[in-house]
């Protein structure tokens, strides 16, 4: 390795570590820069000094050096100040209350960003979760999710009208194939003008995206036609919908590569880039005094996947499967046991609930559960049979016992009984339609086993729905032999935080490496 620029180091001789701990403990001192010299045909590493052309008394010859970086900064500043969060980093929602209160109040008073999973709720239970973690944040930072419910209209326009209600001012809306009227109404009804006479926006929108004609939408104003039906039926005013002209639909677009739950199993590295092209375009377009802000989510639970998303622009990062394995998530034992196991490859696709007819699959952990393989079987006598009536008997006989273990017409009688308390209109448009009616019955077994698995029904092991993506396979490779592999020591707001300065110390290294550093594989591991 050779000093072209003949850049010498000055300072204390006796601060340069040459020792193995030494060298570790400068390379982990992220709030100090780093010096790599050779002095004495021995090449150390320092914290401290300067840099100068010209060697004197005192100095030593400067291989290399890296500013200092903490986890405070990466990431974008504005995001920071935006949402009022210490780092560039959000744990995302997961559906049935798995990303719990505890789960966002912890990352709130840690000055972090959590969403609560209110998708698959009903709304006595977000309300009282609203309730919750307002009494626990009254000034830090959390956000509820909003979930695109194309089959249960009434769960989205519920949701919104009790957002409003409670003034909920932060959103993550997960899963939309369009924009509707009820998230155009959350976003349009928190528009106001200032003193300064700017856009005041209320009411903020994380949109969870992985397609570009759906990233358009959130990040152009919302469309005209949906506005005049708002004005008309009055749910905002004609001001408000002039104001919302001049702003996207969103603050914030995560784009979400292959991830737990509902993913298009799309690469980051494709992604990301693509969606960062598109959101130039269009500021170029609008030209919005605050430029929408790209986030990466899908694939992310160790400093590696996290540095590689911020080297290719993202101004924040997500992580999602990993926080369901954290104490403070949803999911029961059993499943944060089976999730601490799991390799990259123990991940399937599987039929989603919650958009079961459409054929709409969702990544799931295969390891330990037969959900998979038994949710695939439903959705193919759906997509074979038009009713109940004409499975043959002897499917029918081996689903009853194997997995609903009860009969299908008492299972309708319980969907019935469900669905009159969440949306009505669920039964009334199945009376008539017998092939509406076998989904209903099907999705009942897909509902009920993302709950067995958070509420760790005893006997239903085998059939738990464990949403999951291959990151959890990487994190636990990653903790293995750490504090960390440790299932009781899982706490959503440690693991985030040793992300993020795993990801610090790593950028330190790629530094180094990249102006000719090569150091030995025991310094250049993080000490977790």
């Amino acid at each position: 390795m050779t000093n072209n620029l003949q850049l010498h180091w000055q300072g204390n001789l006796q601060s340069i570590a040459f020792d193995t701990e030494g060298i570790k403990a400068c390379l982990h001192n992220l709030d100090y820069p780093v010096y790599v010299v050779r002095h004495d045909n021995k090449i150390g590493i320092a914290n401290e000094g300067n840099i100068q052309h010209g060697k004197e008394q005192g100095h030593a010859e400067l291989l290399a050096f890296c500013q200092p970086l903490i986890p405070e900064q990466l990431g974008s500043a504005d995001f920071r100040e935006f949402h009022g969060v210490r780092y560039a980093y959000s744990s995302g929602a997961m559906a049935n209350g798995i990303s719990s209160t505890d789960l966002v109040i912890a990352m709130g008073q840690a000055g972090m960003l959590g969403s609560f999973g209110a998708a698959g709720l009903i709304m006595a239970r977000i309300e009282e979760s609203i309730n919750i973690i307002q009494q626990a944040l009254p000034t830090n930072p959390y956000m509820f999710n909003l979930i695109h419910s194309p089959a249960e209209v009434a769960l989205e326009q519920n949701a919104v009208e009790l957002y409003l209600k409670h003034d909920v001012t932060t959103i993550e809306a997960s899963a939309f194939l369009n924009l509707t009227p009820y998230i155009v109404y959350y976003r349009v009804a928190g528009l106001s003008l200032d003193q300064q006479n700017q856009i005041n926006i209320k009411n903020k929108i994380v949109a969870k995206i992985s397609r570009r004609e759906v990233a358009t939408k959130f990040m152009q104003p919302p469309p005209k036609k949906i506005l005049d039906e708002l004005v008309q039926s009055r749910y905002i005013s004609t001001y408000q919908a002039q104001l919302a002209e001049h702003v996207p639909m969103a603050d914030d677009i995560t784009i979400e590569a292959d991830s737990g739950g509902h993913t298009d199993n799309r690469p980051l590295v494709c992604l990301l880039p693509s969606m960062l092209k598109l959101r130039d375009e269009i500021q170029a377009k609008y030209n919005y005094p605050h430029q929408i802000r790209v986030g990466a989510a899908g694939g992310i639970s160790t400093p590696d996947s996290a540095l590689a998303s911020f080297m290719m622009g993202a101004d924040y990062i997500v992580t999602g499967s990993v926080n369901q394995a954290c104490v403070e998530s949803g999911a029961c034992e059993h499943t944060r046991k089976l999730l601490a196991q799991a390799d990259m490859a123990d991940v399937i696709m599987a039929p989603a609930a919650d958009m079961f007819e459409m054929g709409v699959k969702l990544q799931v952990l295969k390891r330990g559960t037969l959900f998979p393989m038994r949710a695939q079987k439903l959705y193919d006598l759906y997509s074979t049979y038009d009713s109940i009536e004409s499975i043959p008997a002897n499917e029918r006989v081996k689903i009853e016992k194997q997995i609903f273990r009860r009969n299908l017409d008492e299972v309708w009688q319980d969907t019935v009984a469900f669905f009159n308390e969440r949306d009505p209109r669920q039964v009334e448009r199945a009376k008539n339609n017998f092939k509406r009616k076998m989904a209903l019955i099907f999705r009942w077994y897909l509902g009920l086993s993302s709950r067995w698995s958070n509420q760790g029904e005893k006997g239903r092991e085998i059939d738990y729905q464990i949403w999951c993506g291959p990151s959890m396979g990487a994190f636990n490779d990653w903790v293995r032999g750490t504090y960390l592999a440790e299932l009781s020591n899982r706490r959503v707001v440690t693991v985030a935080k040793e992300i993020m300065r795993g990801t610090a110390f790593l950028y330190r290294l790629r530094s180094l490496q990249m102006q000719g550093v090569q150091l030995p594989n025991h310094f250049s591991q993080y000490q977790i």
